[in-house]
Parts: C-alpha cells; structure tokens; sequence
C-alpha cells in the first residue's frame, strides 16, 4: 500500500489477509454465512457476508422480517482475516452485538457485499482528474442498479429482512462511502438510512458535492463521519507534490468539502434528513477509526427501527 494515496485508495486491493501467508483466526462474532451467485452486471462471481443476529434461527422468529444495513467493501465488516491488506477488520459484528444486548437497537441483519480486485473502476461514479486523470471511463453509475436489481432480490429470496426502506440502510467507507451515498440517493425508494465514514469526495474533482447541491430527497437518517486530520500518514508529502499540494491544505480542505456535503443534505427540498455528522479528532482516513465511529453510527441510525415481527 505504500505506492498508493492512502485518501484516494486506502484498502482498496482486492480482499487480502491482513496477515500475508500466515495463518489467521476468525475473529468473526456471531452468525456470519457466506453467499455467492453471478452478476450480470459484472460478469463475475459476487460474495455476501451475511450477519444474522441471536435468535435469527429461533423457531418463534421463523416469520420476523428484520431491518437491515448493507454494506459495501464487505470484506472489511466483520472479520480480521478478511480486510483488506494493511487494514483492519470495522468490528460490526461486535457493535451490533452489543448494540442489541444493551436494546440500543432492535436485532438487524447486516449484508456486506464483497468489492472485487477492480473496486475503484467498479465504486467510482465520477472519473477522478486529480489521482487517476488518463484512467478508464468507470462504472460506479452502475452500482445502485446492481444493488436493486442483483444484490436485493437475491437476499430477499434467501433471507427475512424487511423490504420497508424506512428500515433499510447503506453503508461504506472511503470510496465505499461516496458509492453509498450515491446509491442511496439514486434509489430512495430502497434506502432511507445511510452510513457514510470519511467520503471520497475528490472524484470528478467534487462532483458529487455538485451533485448534491439541490436534491429533492435525502435518506431520512445519515450518519456522516470524518477525521480531523484525514490525510496525515507518514510520506504523505509525495503523493500531494505532483498535485501541487501540501497537507495544511488538505486537512482543513477535507473536512469543509464533508462539512458542505452536509449542508447540501440537510437542504433537500422536499425531505431533509436527520444527521449525526462527527469530525473525529486526532482521527486520520483508517479502519482504525472507521470502527471507532461504527457504534455510535448504526446506534443512530437504527435506534428508531421497528423489532422484527
């Protein structure tokens, strides 16, 4: 990872052990079932990391319907083994867990679905001008049609979780996030809770803070987070020179292009969303902090879901 910008491309490599060629234990907490089938959209195979809580299985629940969070690079959700290289796990499975043993929040099913070795071609919405200005024309318009027409119906056919968006949310960090958050907007009428840690902001030199700047509807609940100093990693210096930058421009730079993204939600003309936005101090653009912020988020966003039933 030390050849790539962490901000642009943090963990971005296809779905390596974080620990190389060493045996790694799980460190997955709970029900974690893998799922595979073959995208259209794609042309290849997908996996889902499907979390199901305590009591999922109890025959009493056999008809409950749950609310759910789907989240995108799903291989870094839940399990050390899995996240991309460098990285660390996001610890949902924890945060869930506990979430539900102190009834924060009623029992939710969370989906990761798994990004390939192409996830910027596949995630990125907008060509990006500033880390990748003679790259390939991207795909990312394509993923809230993949998410509606591949991802859900599949998981519906397989498992009880509610189709009621009020009870439905997306989530992703990094590019992960801005794939989300354009996802959630594209199809309001699947996603009405969004989780978005540290967006890529920079794609199509901020088109999607364009994008954003007169929206009718927003999700109804967004949890938004961002670190004080996102871009502070060591030799940060030399993948900003040949952008003619420096760090002091681009920490408080980062922070006001997501403190405008929230702006331009909370400006949603016929809807406007409910947001816990969080600049963490200290924090910069890492798994690291991505979990640290993960409780408090999905507390947030699914403490007014509806228990299954």
């Amino acid at each position: 990872m030390k050849e790539l910008c962490p901000l642009v491309v943090a963990g971005l490599v296809a779905s390596v052990s974080a620990f190389g060629d060493q045996a790694c234990k799980s460190t997955v907490t709970g029900d974690l079932r893998l799922e595979h089938f073959q995208s259209k959209t794609y042309g290849g195979s997908v996996t889902l990391r499907v979390w199901l809580p305590a009591g999922y299985s109890d025959s009493q629940n056999s008809k409950a319907k749950y609310p759910t969070l789907y989240m995108l690079d799903g291989q870094n959700a839940f399990d050390e083994c899995t996240a991309f290289h460098g990285e660390h796990e996001l610890q949902i499975d924890e945060a869930v867990t506990r979430l539900i043993s102190e009834h924060k929040i009623p029992p939710i099913v969370v989906i990761g679905i798994d990004s390939s070795s192409k996830r910027n071609y596949e995630y990125s919405p907008y060509r990006d001008p500033m880390s990748a200005p003679g790259g390939p024309e991207p795909i990312g318009k394509q993923l809230p049609s993949f998410l509606a027409d591949e991802v859900f119906p599949f998981v519906l056919s397989r498992y009880r979780v509610t189709d009621d968006p009020a009870q439905v949310g997306i989530g992703g960090t990094s590019l992960g996030a801005s794939a989300a958050l354009y996802s959630a907007l594209n199809h309001p009428e699947l996603f009405r809770l969004a989780l978005i840690e540290s967006p890529n902001l920079i794609l199509g030199n901020g088109q999607l803070l364009r994008d954003t700047e007169f929206i009718v509807r927003a999700p109804d609940r967004i949890a938004i987070g961002v670190g004080e100093t996102e871009v502070h990693f060591p030799n940060i210096e030399q993948y900003l020179a040949p952008l003619g930058l420096v760090e002091s421009d681009t920490d408080p730079g980062t922070v006001k292009m997501v403190e405008t993204l929230v702006s331009h939600l909370k400006g949603a003309y016929f809807k406007r969303p409910d947001i816990m936005f969080v600049v963490q101090a200290g924090a910069n653009h890492s798994s690291q902090f991505w979990a640290q912020r993960m409780p408090d988020a999905i507390e947030f966003l699914y403490r007014q879901a509806e228990p299954a039933r």
